[in-house]
């Protein structure tokens, strides 16, 4: 039953909003994630200042991929070619690069309605809210939360838990449950140092995983260069049909390319404004740039990179094998050999570390909008998630995939929903944005100029200037 009205909201509505949406800002802005994709570098060049006290904007880019790069990149993308053949590759660059444009403005969006933390003096932003600052909603906001913390804190994890465990057992024979209990205390000695904690620890293990995992990647791919022109045909043929005896039809790779490529990119989903919010920036859309730039990574370079190692070891036949961490495992095994299996196993494990931080992260600053004052509360979800953790690695991937497909639709629903309410605000920061940099000026955000707006002016009191 999960399955039906999971696949019905996939099939009938979320692909379609998805999609249009996406085309949406992509044609409105001008196409803004290729136009200014130049300028993702000089704006990542001014992300590694930092400001005493604050998260700095590259902190809050490697935040940010330690979410999108996990199970998704591994798992997601094996799982995505088992079902939908080679052509759901096709599908998930086309979901991630419209999808660059859907996050350049949530991510914008959630910058411009940040509020500082009168408490610890921290920035925090999120759907929620510019939900309830921007629409005027406290119960959109609310059930935004519910569905943030869910997903997120419970399903998200659990699917983490379930790859790193089951990855090490297929490596190293260790078993699920061991592995699901050394996790849950290292993430429980960790999580006790919020968002600045977690972000010191990103800064460094997210830069460091993907670099390894693509570098060997990208070495493999090179030692079959002369098999890239037929992967990239297979993949593109699959797409539209004409490889039927390699996949489940044009139906199947749609599906499963859109599915999967949204839960690795998440752009959309509503997840990576709460990171993009805590950053110090000089204008909002300085982070819908650095973020956009974060969903190119997920799926248009590590993704592929996945991709590519499947195809090319030939394992890319319709249902033939669930576990998409031991497909990858396998697959790289047999381009370079058994040490594939263990360096997938021990990448995968920091994937899952760094994205249960990030998972965490976004149900704590749930938990806070809810009930600021409620430490209650923020216990009783930081001490399921431990349990979940523990939990899920002893599951199934069949019911941890469709529980955490359920409630990542509804969770895009409602944030896709509140984008299309606010549209001719992410367009009025846009060209405001414009506006400076043709006029040879380093774009600063001023709220006095948007008077109309529920901007929290102490937030940006102190903007950097350049």
């Amino acid at each position: 039953m999960l399955a039906v009205v999971t696949d019905f909201i996939w099939t009938y509505v979320l692909i379609a909003v998805l999609i249009v949406m996406g085309l949406i800002f992509t044609i409105g802005s001008r196409f803004v994630q290729f136009r200014y994709f130049g300028a993702m570098f000089r704006v990542l060049g001014q992300a590694f200042r930092h400001h005493p006290g604050q998260v700095s904007s590259f902190q809050a880019l490697t935040l940010s991929v330690a979410g999108r790069v996990g199970a998704g990149n591994i798992a997601g993308v094996a799982v995505a070619i088992t079902l939908g053949g080679p052509g759901a590759v096709f599908w998930m660059w086309v979901v991630g690069l419209i999808g660059m444009a859907t996050s350049f403005f949530e991510c914008a969006l959630a910058q411009a309605y940040k509020v500082r933390d009168p408490r610890t003096g921290v920035f925090r932003g999120g759907p929620m809210y510019y939900i309830e600052r921007g629409l005027g909603s406290r119960g959109l906001g609310i059930a935004f939360c519910v569905l943030l913390m869910v997903t997120f804190g419970l399903a998200f994890v659990s699917l983490q838990s379930f790859t790193a465990a089951s990855s090490l057992n297929q490596a190293f024979g260790i078993p699920t449950w061991v592995s699901g209990a050394l996790l849950c205390t290292i993430v429980g000695i960790t999580i006790f140092g919020g968002v600045r904690r977690i972000s010191q620890v990103t800064e460094w293990v997210v830069p460091v995983m993907a670099i390894l995992y693509v570098s060997v990647a990208l070495v493999v791919v090179a030692m079959n260069m002369g098999e890239i022109p037929a992967v990239l045909t297979l993949i593109v043929h699959s797409a539209f049909g004409l490889e039927q005896a390699v996949g489940g039809g044009v139906g199947a790779a749609i599906m499963y390319g859109v599915r999967r490529g949204l839960f690795s990119n998440e752009a959309g989903l509503g997840s990576a404004p709460n990171v993009a919010a805590v950053a110090y920036v000089p204008h909002p859309v300085n982070q819908g740039i650095v973020q956009s730039f974060s969903v190119f990574i997920d799926t248009i370079i590590i993704c592929t990179v996945t991709a590519f190692l499947i195809v090319m070891a030939g394992m890319y036949n319709t249902g033939a094998e669930e576990n998409g961490v031991v497909l990858t495992q396998l697959a790289l095994a047999q381009h370079v050999g058994p040490w594939g299996q263990t360096f997938v196993s021990v990448i995968l494990v920091l994937f899952a570390f760094s994205s249960i931080l990030y998972n965490f992260y976004l149900g704590e600053n749930a938990s806070h909008w809810l009930d600021p004052g409620n430490r209650l509360l923020f216990t009783i979800f930081r001490i399921l998630m431990l349990v979940l953790i523990l939990w899920a690695s002893m599951q199934d991937l069949r019911t941890i995939f469709n529980f955490a497909d359920l409630t990542m639709a509804l969770l895009a629903l409602v944030n896709l929903i509140a984008l299309a309410l606010m549209m001719k605000v992410c367009f009025r920061l846009l060209r405001d944005y414009d506006e400076q940099s043709r006029a040879g000026q380093v774009p600063v955000f001023k709220p006095e100029d948007f008077p109309d707006l529920k901007i929290d002016r102490d937030a940006w009191s102190d903007v950097p200037r350049s």
